[in-house]
């Protein structure tokens, strides 16, 4: 026969809030080694693995930073799932009208990182800094201060493109409709 246990509720009016228990709460710990803060983020072990690492926030902002989707693929296994990802969430790009953002909040595409990268600045480069840099790799680099020079060549033809990109993103991103 069952033993019935009192209840520890007292009745009207209520000393606990609705559904809190005296029992222990079990947490989980954060899986990083010697944390004791509670592990309530779930990460990823691996790519297409359903098993789970639980963080704390610190750690799981540290372990997103290091994170690689493409690590331990050769290159065109990486780019064909890199096109493959573009074309599925083609959908949900952002809008030409909705890119209004300033930069270095994210709002830069991939090319445009490249494109900064190409010219050696930072990512949150104003455009008047970008157009300094242009110049002077451009008048560095032009095939009529350094003739017969193939790499100056190909470096001016990869500034010449980086500007472009850039260039037309700045205009798109100033543009506004009527």
């Amino acid at each position: 026969m069952a033993r019935h246990t009192r209840s520890s509720d007292w009745g009207f009016p209520r000393w606990r809030p609705y559904g809190a228990e005296r029992e222990a709460v079990k947490v989980r710990l954060c899986d990083r080694h010697g944390c004791e803060a509670p592990g309530d983020r779930p990460a990823p072990k691996s790519p297409n693995n359903p098993e789970r690492w639980y963080f704390c926030e610190t750690h799981a902002a540290e372990y997103n930073r290091n994170w690689n989707y493409f690590e331990g693929l050769d290159a065109e296994e990486a780019a064909r799932r890199e096109a493959d990802e573009r074309r599925d969430a083609s959908g949900y790009t952002e809008s030409r009208h909705n890119g209004w953002a300033g930069p270095g909040d994210g709002s830069r595409s991939r090319d445009e990182m490249r494109a900064l990268e190409v010219l050696g600045l930072e990512v949150d480069a104003e455009f008047e800094a970008v157009r300094m840099a242009w110049r002077r790799l451009a008048k560095s680099n032009h095939p009529d201060v350094k003739p017969n020079d193939a790499e100056a060549a190909k470096r001016f033809q990869a500034i010449q493109a980086a500007y472009e990109v850039l260039k037309t993103a700045e205009e798109r991103r100033i543009w506004k409709p009527d």
